[in-house]
């Protein structure tokens, strides 16, 4: 896996190479909007893509799986024959569902190291242990005034065996409302089979639409919620 913050420094050259068009900083850029900005992670586990300026979020087809599941029922059978809102009033709020931004990736290295030498650590694991370094970067948030919510978290993740770390810094939103899928037949045709061939003669996506505050910050749901307006470049 490639290192944003590292992007740069590390692959920039041979992505050139490779007839890349568009300059680097337009794929990421700490401090301004860049690619990273569009891709989301989706229901805690997959990846989406934000593709408009409303919100609107797309995904592969199992990803939304459950959640088309959530709306269906013998009557209206959104697995079988698929689903498509009209307008934003026939978009449907799916329970449980998160779609996280990663707000800013802080290299802490040093921060860590100098813990792991001060706390208590008789087994020698601290160094790779998700449970001690997601409540170190609890502990850096603190110290250095970054807010912890219902709706914004860190997450501490060591890389190149430990020899590097990094604090990513999460928004997620919980009001996330079903757009549109295809049905089964074609979002799913192939199924795992055909998950990881090319090219693909499916139809894997569903769409989905965040929501949030006018100030476009997360919320619970609530019908005075609107389509999150997101960054443009």
């Amino acid at each position: 896996m490639w290192m944003l913050p590292d992007l740069k420094s590390q692959n920039a050259a041979i992505m050139y190479e490779m007839e890349l068009e568009i300059p680097i900083e337009s794929v990421y850029h700490p401090d301004s909007v860049s690619l990273k900005d569009a891709v989301v992670h989706f229901a805690g586990g997959c990846t989406g893509e934000v593709i408009s300026a409303q919100g609107l979020v797309l995904t592969n087809h199992h990803c939304g799986y459950r959640f088309i599941q959530q709306h269906s029922s013998v009557e209206k059978d959104y697995l079988t024959d698929g689903f498509w809102a009209m307008n934003r009033q026939e978009e449907l709020p799916c329970r449980d569902l998160t779609v996280t931004f990663i707000e800013k990736i802080v290299e802490v290295t040093e921060y860590v190291k100098s813990q792991l030498e001060t706390d208590e650590d008789p087994e020698g694991t601290h160094y790779l242990s998700s449970t001690y370094l997601n409540r170190l970067g609890r502990r850096f948030a603190e110290e250095n005034g970054i807010e912890i919510n219902s709706f914004r978290s860190v997450e501490l993740k060591p890389f190149y065996g430990g020899n590097r770390y990094y604090l990513f810094i999460k928004k997620s939103y919980k009001d996330v409302r079903m757009v549109g899928a295809p049905p089964s037949s074609i979002g799913k045709f192939g199924a795992d089979t055909d998950n990881w061939m090319w090219p693909r003669h499916t139809g894997d996506f569903a769409l989905f639409r965040i929501y949030g505050t006018a100030e476009g910050e997360p919320a619970e749901y609530a019908e005075t919620n609107i389509p999150l307006e997101v960054k443009t470049i």
